[in-house]
């Protein structure tokens, strides 16, 4: 239904990096999503009135906070793309995250009240009606949640949307509570068994994991979480493709909303180049980045020495040394000057977050590291904060003055 409204109501729908795109798509599943629920809310309501099963009546609510859900969803993509002003001039992007944060405390909230009504029926149990209605509405509404989830967990991935992820999570666990519900009735038509209270404490224990995990997954970008993986290989892959930009590190990425991300890194080239065509390069690959990523680019233009056989012979002879004492550390901005007594050699060193050795303990082993290279080496090392994983994407070397991959 949602991929065929798409086509009538959502022009180059398939441009999920586009703003207006991302909003109407937001627009669209959540008022997708108030109309479904609110009609799962009805039907349940009625069934759990007529049978009296405390169940569905508090599965039926959920519904309907799920309808809510599903409002703060929609205002959370409209709000999200508001224009930039004076007292928020990187836009208002975030809100996308807040508003699937907000729906996680209602799950967590939901998973409560049910669990409170679900202790209270356990305490004092009450027999009811396992009708057909009863059974028919579950099951509709099983299959009505259950494509909830495909299209939240679609879309949400294809737009990298915290609140559309959320939603879906809440929807899944709907449609495993109400599930468990129906199993239930079942149980209470066969045997005259009623099970009522306590399925509905499993239920509300079940929402209650729920909603804490998509906490954690909604809050985690406001806090700041490290880049997806495949958006850094895109990054990575897109500076390779120009022959003049032989490397790239520090890469940083600044996150205010999916499609208002900023990105910046250093963009290694030749030192001996005309200073003038390496700037046009470094323009086209910040305007190429920013028309496919979707995301606004800066890079710093680092000439480095590429056809200097002694300095690719040391910075090669210490990769060596570096990769047998941790083999998940980097160098770059690698040069030799030549002093009265010795050679200082200078680079940056990027410390995975993981190392378990201070950064003072990693600077002095790698000043041991350079000590040992030919020539009356000095290290002169800056470490490097990491900003993104250390599963990173392989850095350049150089192999016959000419970095490759």
């Amino acid at each position: 239904m949602i991929s065929f409204l798409s086509r009538l109501f959502i022009k180059d729908r398939t441009n999920y990096n586009d703003s207006t795109v991302r909003k109407k798509y937001g627009t669209l599943t959540g008022i997708t999503g108030i109309f479904l629920n609110i009609c799962l809310f009805a039907g349940k309501f009625i069934a759990g009135i007529v049978t009296g099963a405390i169940s569905i009546t508090a599965d039926a609510f959920n519904n309907l906070s799920d309808a809510g859900s599903s409002f703060v969803t929609l205002m959370g993509f409209r709000l999200a793309y508001k224009e930039p002003d004076s007292g928020h001039p990187y836009g208002h992007g975030r809100m996308e995250y807040i508003s699937g944060f907000i729906v996680s405390i209602m799950i967590i909230l939901m998973g409560f009240e049910l669990g409170k009504s679900s202790f209270e029926r356990i305490i004092n149990p009450k027999d009811i009606e396992t009708g057909t209605l009863s059974i028919v509405v579950l099951t509709v509404s099983i299959v009505v949640k259950v494509y909830m989830n495909f299209y939240n967990r679609h879309y949400g991935k294809l737009l990298n949307s915290a609140s559309m992820k959320a939603t879906a999570t809440d929807s899944l666990s709907d449609s495993v509570a109400t599930s468990v519900v129906l199993i239930s009735v079942i149980i209470a038509r066969i045997t005259g068994v009623s099970v009522d209270g306590y399925v509905g404490m499993a239920v509300s224990l079940f929402i209650l994991f729920a909603g804490i995990k998509s906490v954690k997954d909604t809050i985690d970008p406001l806090l700041g979480q490290p880049p997806e993986q495949d958006f850094v290989n895109k990054i990575y892959k897109i500076a390779n493709s120009y022959d003049q930009i032989v490397g790239i590190h520090d890469l940083v990425v600044h996150d205010y909303g999916p499609a208002r991300r900023m990105i910046s890194f250093h963009g290694e080239v030749p030192e001996n180049g005309n200073i003038n065509e390496l700037h046009e390069v470094i323009d086209r690959c910040e305007r190429q980045i920013r028309k496919e990523l979707g995301c606004e680019t800066i890079i710093h233009m680092d000439p480095i020495a590429v056809n200097d056989e002694k300095v690719n012979k040391l910075k090669s002879i210490l990769v060596k040394k570096i990769k047998d004492y941790n083999p998940d550390i980097t160098i770059h901005d690698f040069r030799v000057v030549d002093g009265p007594n010795r050679q200082n050699v200078i680079f940056d060193a990027v410390v995975p977050i993981e190392c378990k050795d201070k950064s003072a303990d990693v600077e002095k082993k790698l000043g041991e590291l350079v000590r040992e290279l030919p020539g009356n080496c000095y290290g002169v090392i800056d470490i490097d904060s990491q900003f993104i994983n250390s599963n990173e994407p392989p850095q350049p070397k150089i192999s016959h003055g000419k970095y490759i991959l």
